[in-house]
């Protein structure tokens, strides 16, 4: 099935069409070359690729490394047919690379241990089928986003800390490619003429890529990662973010329809805590969602989801999430979920909520409860609409009824810092109530910050009534009186 013919690197770096992107799944064991055994070896011991924990084998590569496995790496691509290889599934593509790498290697008499072969062997398997050297990361379920600067840098973000890696790519053009693969993916591009993308990965994971002009040292690319295993309120519960009152506060909230704005700044959680909440619909509810890259993970089996369309080389085919929100209006919605508020669909969604599309939610950027009202007005006023602030506030009023606030602390903990309800207007001011809080009370001698979630006292808040007509006030009252004095933690 394999022959020789020429190629190039480009052969490689633009796979065709059908060609797997790889499970990371343990490969069988390779076959070692028939020169004398290691005493004699060509470089520094590597540990295996599929360790899990972190970045230090790819510290202890030397330069000789990557010098042998760019020998290998193209005299693979003259043996090879890659139109050929396309055609095959992924488990099955990864056997001939490496039947025919283990023949490379042994004709050219290259000597090295079982080890550094078989770390070289899932290396050339990622760059041809996968993603290269971000392929271990990318498996690695204790991640929360990857940050790649350029071919020499690689930082990942690890229990809310950031840390740096030894990956490195072979150069920015492998680096570029990589990201061009990505994108290709959800019929993107990014490239000179259109140096910015958003997209996202084949596991709902978000990616941006910002290549140069614009970034100068070289193409810089950042992937959100999101855990395989969806995180559900209760595991919220047991890492901290929210206490046992504030999470039956929250599933009340989902259940009973309560249109929802989660305000919070970048990585502070945003995203997962809407999952979260979405898991509270009903399954025989019809649910749309809006987004710029598709990322939420609902588990209703009603659920159509919409994305926005770049325009394409000519300028042309844009379709913004303002159109999107307009559309999914005549599409006979129940809920509808817009992935991130920031431009002048906020004016669409306001009005959707207001006109019986209610428990609609959406996220946006702002540091606290009274910040998201002022940005969702300046977003629809720097829409173009020329309407008076009053009216633009009441419509706000008439819409909101809770505001979720999520914090990243500076110890990397996340927190849901505040459930606020959007009361009313007095005078041309927006009225709004703490319902659940978390106050900060130091920390401890590790750094880590130290809280207390716990309600405000509220006897009844303005949605008692919502809560009563779905017969959850019993349990709403409940959560409030057990959530006055909480622990700290």
């Amino acid at each position: 099935m394999f022959g020789k013919r020429s190629g190039t690197d480009t052969d490689l770096r633009a796979p065709k069409p059908g060609a797997v992107s790889p499970e990371p799944a343990p490969a069988p064991a390779p076959t070692v070359s028939r020169a004398p055994p290691p005493p004699a070896v060509a470089s520094p011991p590597l540990a295996p690729i599929k360790a899990p924990p972190p970045p230090p084998m790819e510290n202890r590569r030397s330069d000789n490394y990557y010098e042998v496995k760019a020998t290998i790496f193209g005299a693979l691509i003259e043996a090879i047919d890659l139109a050929q290889l396309a055609k095959l599934d992924s488990e099955s593509a990864r056997e001939e690379i490496r039947d025919i790498v283990n023949e490379i290697i042994a004709i050219k008499n290259i000597v090295m241990s079982i080890a550094e072969q078989e770390e070289l062997l899932d290396d050339i398997c990622n760059d041809v089928l996968g993603y290269g050297p971000l392929e271990p990361l990318l498996s690695r379920d204790d991640i929360a986003d990857i940050m790649v600067n350029g071919a020499n840098t690689v930082y990942i973000e690890v229990a809310g800390k950031i840390q740096r890696t030894g990956i490195r790519f072979r150069d920015n053009q492998q680096l570029l490619n990589i990201c061009q693969r990505i994108v290709s993916q959800v019929g993107r591009r990014v490239d000179e003429s259109s140096p910015i993308c958003d997209a996202r990965l084949a596991d709902g994971s978000r990616v941006n890529a910002i290549v140069p002009p614009l970034s100068i040292d070289g193409p810089t690319l950042t992937i959100r990662k999101f855990k395989k295993d969806k995180l559900t309120l209760d595991q919220l519960v047991k890492f901290g973010a929210i206490s046992p009152e504030g999470a039956e506060i929250l599933q009340i909230i989902g259940r009973v329809r309560c249109n929802v704005l989660i305000s919070g700044g970048t990585g502070s959680g945003k995203t997962t805590l809407l999952n979260c909440l979405t898991n509270y619909i009903e399954h025989d509810e019809r649910v749309i969602t809006c987004e710029d890259a598709a990322e939420l993970q609902l588990q209703q089996p009603h659920v159509v989801r919409l994305e926005t369309r770049p325009p394409n080389i000519e300028g042309e085919g844009q379709v913004t999430m303002r159109e999107l929100v307009r559309n999914c209006l005549r599409m006979r919605p129940e809920r509808i979920i817009v992935g991130e508020v920031r431009g002048p669909e906020a004016f669409d969604l306001l009005q959707a909520m207001n006109t019986g599309h209610d428990g609609s939610m959406g996220t946006l950027h702002a540091n606290n409860p009274r910040e998201a009202l002022s940005r969702c007005e300046s977003m629809i006023t720097m829409g173009g609409f020329s309407l008076p602030s009053r009216t633009i506030r009441e419509m706000i009023c008439a819409s909101i009824d809770v505001i979720v606030q999520a914090a990243r602390l500076r110890d990397g903990s996340r927190r849901i810092t505040h459930i606020t309800e959007v009361m009313g207007m007095e005078g041309d001011t927006i009225i709004t109530q703490d319902i659940f809080v978390y106050d900060l009370v130091g920390e401890d001698a590790n750094g880590k910050i130290i809280g207390r979630h716990r309600s405000t006292g509220i006897g009844r808040p303005k949605f008692w009534e919502r809560a009563r007509y779905y017969g959850d006030e019993k349990r709403l009252a409940a959560a409030l009186d057990a959530a006055e004095v909480a622990p700290t933690k």
